[in-house]
């Protein structure tokens, strides 16, 4: 059976195998679903959901960034991807905190 030409793609782009890149993806669809499961939670603290404006779910995403982080870099360790996604983090940061040329 001949793989997928979008694996192929994130292999080369990523610089993996085709298991690495699995579970990457894996640990990608895991820290997702943590922090969707976190949402109601986190935000049902500030309030009942009828009571709740637009604000509060513009605040969770501001705020949810710095802890997303943390979530792929606790599943990254835990699938044995840390170094990968260690260095995708500094990327990430470096690219979003860049000085404008």
């Amino acid at each position: 059976m001949k793989k997928p030409n979008w694996l192929d793609k994130l292999e080369k782009r990523w610089n993996v195998t085709t298991g690495q890149a699995i579970i990457i993806l894996v640990v990608f669809a895991c820290t997702g679903t943590t922090v969707l499961l976190l949402k109601e939670p986190v935000l049902s603290l500030f309030g009942p959901e009828e009571a709740r404006s637009w604000i509060f779910t513009l605040l969770y995403y501001i705020f949810i960034l710095p802890i997303y982080n943390v979530i792929l870099l606790i599943y990254g360790f835990l699938f044995g991807q840390f170094r990968f996604f260690w260095e995708f983090e500094k990327r990430t940061f470096r690219r979003m905190f860049k000085p404008k040329e």
